[in-house]
């Protein structure tokens, strides 16, 4: 190691955006479509929200311990071309576990093509003619056996054909969920096929060990698609059951294992990545231009999201065979990884090594339990982290159920990125003018109206127009809090306390939320959850709002008292001195910080 090393700062900052700008894209080809891709192998919401509750939780204590120990320069340098050599490759065995539907991937890619078929899959040996839709009802289970009849003819503008009047008897307890969802509507209308509509929400989901069916909802024109409990129905025998669970266990067992390792890879190579430009850039005292990258990340995710969102469209069909839609994200995501790759061999990794102090988050802790405000905070960052899961994991299902392709989902992602993106040069205006602590009442506040909002949605574009709150919600609502810690933490634990906020508190609040979000949809409504979410919320927020006043507003002043305390001592003979510059300051901002 040269004992003079040359720094090239403005080379390690394009090397670290190129590197921001594709890591963020390789983030959004899967992170925000995963829960999807799950149901559509046939997974119900308690074990989608089980499997991100792991994903979760394996980041926010996989990553500081993986930083903690690749503190040598190889070590660093060998884990991040490792994390990321490694996870593209965990990528893909994703794409290899067995959906529960066998073949769901000749109907998607027939929507796709707009080329839906004029007659319901085979599973399906119900035909009938064409009607309104009506909402299903909440109770379709007690439906008795329902004999439909049509006959010869053509098929109408629905999309549903007029076949040969035919007797199909369907078991009292597997009604399929197309079909009329009361006693009622099944004896005064029994020609009628309800596709679901906006609806859904009302109607119950399927239980935990069942799973769901893969097909969705229709869109406009769309027909009607078959499920798994309609295939059984059809074959009336409870081997098909048994047959049916055996699938959806090793469905679940392989996705957990290979969900598990992928993210055991993948979870250590942004902190790890962030700890090392952020002391090449120390050395030279060029921090500030650290604070800068966050933007290349945002704008990669935005091109991202969008980007794998109309490959999908393009390319789905083509590359796979009787997996189930989605495989193109994990293509795309180990794409992106081995351009990240190159990229990381010239990453700005420092040579000569600072002597930080160990067990950075366990003194950051300390400091947090010995603070009412940082504990205050840090509950919040919980909260937040619990509700922002639920969007997360689920608002692509519900969009989804109301015919949303991934192309609107992806275009929702990015809109609130560039909001964010917009809002940021008024983020000192912002924070002097309503205080941090009101800075983050506003952001709990917008995304509580978000998730009322998304219990009501109605169409397939109904989510884009709030979806301009994120840049509130998300991005003032962090930076009030990354001031707020900045404000409170000791001088050189700024950034472990950090790091324990939106690793340990934020990921532990996000891992509860899943696992909770979960079993509320299962046993009420995707509606519910939001609804539900909402009030949580709203209740959190008047708490903090009634509490954070009332704790101790001391702030750190260490320095200041020193350089003052130097001043007296060296110019007590001096009449009429101005006031120390920093002491200025720290008043003002004081001043601005109380409101």
């Amino acid at each position: 190691m040269s004992a003079n090393p040359q720094w090239d700062v403005r080379r390690a900052l394009r090397v670290a955006r190129l590197f921001q700008l594709l890591c963020g894209a390789r983030e959004a080809a899967v992170t925000p479509f995963l829960t999807l891709y799950l149901r559509q192998l046939g997974l119900a919401a308690p074990w989608v929200g089980l499997l991100m509750g792991t994903k979760h939780l394996i980041a926010a204590f996989w990553a500081p311990f993986c930083a903690f120990l690749a503190r040598s320069y190889r070590n660093r340098r060998a884990l991040l071309m490792g994390s990321l050599l490694g996870s593209g490759a965990a990528s893909l065995l994703m794409a290899l576990v067995p959906p529960r539907d066998r073949a769901p991937g000749d109907r998607a890619c027939n929507r796709s093509r707009g080329a839906a078929p004029a007659v319901l899959p085979p599973e399906v040996a119900l035909t009938g003619t064409s009607a309104p839709a009506r909402p299903a009802s909440r109770s379709p289970a007690r439906a008795p056996s329902l004999p439909a009849e049509s006959s010869a003819g053509t098929g109408d503008a629905s999309g549903f054909r007029t076949g040969p009047r035919e007797s199909v008897r369907e078991p009292v307890s597997h009604p399929p969920r197309h079909l009329v969802g009361s006693a009622e509507g099944a004896r005064t209308t029994p020609e009628v096929l309800q596709p679901i509509t906006p609806a859904l929400k009302n109607t119950p989901w399927e239980g935990a060990f069942k799973g769901v069916s893969t097909a969705h909802p229709l869109l406009a024109g769309g027909s009607a698609l078959g499920s798994p409990a309609n295939l059984s129905a059809a074959k009336g025998n409870s081997g098909d059951l048994d047959f049916s669970w055996e699938g959806l266990r090793w469905t679940f067992i392989l996705s957990l294992g290979f969900m598990v390792l992928w993210e055991l890879l993948a979870a250590p190579l942004q902190q790890v990545a962030d700890d090392s430009l952020f002391e090449y850039l120390d050395f030279v005292d060029a921090t500030d231009r650290y604070r800068n990258l966050w933007f290349w990340r945002l704008l990669g995710t935005s091109a991202g999201v969008c980007g794998i969102a109309a490959l999908v469209e393009q390319l789905d069909c083509f590359l796979m065979t009787s997996g189930p839609p989605g495989v193109v994200h994990f293509y795309g995501y180990s794409l992106v990884s081995s351009l990240a790759l190159l990229v990381s061999i010239a990453f700005p990794v420092p040579k000569c090594r600072q002597r930080e102090p160990s067990y950075r988050a366990v003194k950051a802790l300390s400091l947090i339990e010995g603070d009412p405000r940082l504990i205050l905070l840090a509950s919040t960052v919980f909260v937040i982290g619990a509700i922002t899961s639920t969007v997360q994991n689920f608002l692509f299902w519900h969009m989804k159920d109301h015919g949303s392709s991934e192309l609107v989902m992806g275009f929702s992602v990015a809109l609130g990125l560039l909001g964010e993106i917009l809002l940021h040069p008024f983020k000192t205006t912002l924070l002097r003018k309503l205080s941090r602590a009101g800075t983050v009442g506003l952001g709990l506040g917008c995304l509580s109206g978000q998730l009322l909002y998304y219990s009501f949605l109605w169409s397939w574009w109904s989510v884009l127009p709030v979806q301009i709150l994120s840049a509130v919600s998300n991005g003032a609502l962090w930076w009030a809090v990354g001031a707020s810690i900045e404000d409170l933490a000791t001088p050189r634990t700024e950034r472990p306390l950090r790091a324990v906020f939106e690793g340990h508190f934020y990921g532990g609040g996000a891992s509860l939320g899943s696992f909770v979000g979960g079993f509320v949809v299962r046993h009420f409504s995707l509606a519910a959850l939001y609804q539900a979410s909402c009030v949580v919320l709203l209740l959190w927020l008047i708490l903090f709002l009634s509490i954070w006043p009332r704790l101790p507003q001391e702030r750190q002043i260490n320095y200041s008292k020193l350089l003052t305390m130097e001043a007296s001592d060296t110019s007590d003979s001096e009449q009429g001195m101005e006031p120390d510059w920093l002491v200025k300051a720290m008043r003002e901002d004081l001043s601005n910080w109380k409101g």
